[in-house]
């Protein structure tokens, strides 16, 4: 059973959210969350995002969030109830996310670190294709990758950019990273990899003032980059909680049979 007594409460600043913040403001007593022991995160997958950056950028990742979904989607979000947040507390299973760690260095020699929870994306800046040489564990794997970008994603990205490209969905626990070409001109075969997500990946821009690439953490862009390196994060570690019922693996296996 777990035992959180000191709750903090964050909410989307849409019209539903805030009016769902509203009611559970006046039910609970609430704190900071630099101070809490778990945070109820009230919105969509994109604000779930968001509160969890936050909390990376506080220095506090460790602090559980249990997200209710009034937003869109909803994938990684519980049912939005009003009532029974002790029980559901109490009972919730929880699920670590290592995030991805990026150092970005542009064509200006800069580095750039920053973290991503869902995937790191490479991007063509202009109507130029781009071109990156793809390595894995300081090994070439391919040589040349002419293609509109390319993405690296966790299990908990793997239901959102990573799928719009075709990538595979990972199931939340797997140890794995998927790495997704986007628009593959060329080799044409290509569809991407699962790798064990002890993988360092190297993605080198080939020709980057003529074909300029950009890259992305999540919502974070750096633009006009040389290299990308990308590698699980282990000194960091987000938990996400779910009611018993939330059945997230099963989510996950029949969004592979949607149509």
């Amino acid at each position: 059973m777990n035992s959180y007594p000191r709750r903090a409460l964050v909410a989307s600043p849409t019209e539903q959210a805030q009016a769902a913040r509203q009611v559970l403001a006046d039910a609970w007593d609430w704190c900071d969350p630099s101070e809490a022991d778990v945070v109820i995160a009230l919105g969509g997958d994109g604000f779930l995002l968001q509160t969890l950056h936050t909390m990376l950028g506080r220095h506090h990742p460790a602090v559980p969030v249990f997200g209710m979904n009034l937003g869109t989607v909803g994938f990684l979000m519980n049912e939005w109830r009003p009532f029974g947040l002790d029980e559901r507390l109490s009972s919730a299973r929880s699920f670590k996310v290592n995030p991805l760690a990026m150092i970005a260095t542009g064509i200006d020699g800069r580095l750039h670190h920053h973290p991503a929870i869902n995937e790191v994306s490479l991007l063509r800046e202009t109507r130029q294709t781009a071109k990156i040489e793809v390595s894995v564990n300081e090994r070439v794997v391919l040589e040349e990758l002419a293609c509109d970008g390319i993405l690296a994603a966790t299990p908990a990205g793997s239901t959102a950019y990573n799928l719009s490209a075709q990538g595979p969905i990972l199931p939340l626990g797997a140890s794995m990273i998927a790495l997704t070409p986007i628009s593959p001109f060329r080799p044409r075969r290509w569809r991407g990899a699962i790798l064990p997500d002890k993988a360092r990946i190297a993605l080198r821009v080939l020709d980057p003032s003529k074909r300029p690439v950009s890259a992305v953490a999540d919502q974070h862009e750096v633009r006009d980059v040389a290299r990308v390196e990308i590698a699980i994060d282990r000194t960091r570690e987000l938990t996400l909680l779910f009611d018993p019922e939330h059945a997230l693996d099963d989510r996950i296996t029949m969004e592979q049979f949607a149509s």
